[in-house]
């Protein structure tokens, strides 16, 4: 497994807050903004059960529509616990970066 990989199993979760703190969307579109974000293709076999976990733990809220001329498609959004979790995780994240930036230093 690649370090990537490896990072991003820690933060997947973070990240899919952070694509729906964006706005409502659906799971390609998201898989889409994170790989836009810069963290690589996200699998469906990936992002989904992240989805479903965010959901379960009422972070996340999602509803079925009827698609435009297709299948109808389940959209994600962010409950108000989610909101604030979100805002909550970026602020320990930015502090856990900084420490692991200077941990990284280089005397």
């Amino acid at each position: 497994m690649d370090r990537r990989t490896q990072w991003l199993r820690g933060v997947l979760d973070l990240c899919v807050l952070g694509a729906l703190g964006r706005g409502e969307s659906y799971g390609y579109e998201i898989a889409q903004r994170l790989e836009a974000g810069g963290l690589g293709s996200i699998a469906g076999g990936t992002l989904y059960p992240a989805l479903l976990r965010l959901e379960r733990l009422g972070l996340v809220v999602a509803d079925w529509r009827a698609g435009d001329g297709g299948p109808a498609r389940k959209y994600y959004r962010l409950s108000p616990d989610g909101a604030a979790a979100l805002r909550s995780a970026s602020a320990d994240w930015a502090v856990f970066v900084d420490n692991v930036t200077a941990m990284m230093e280089v005397p």
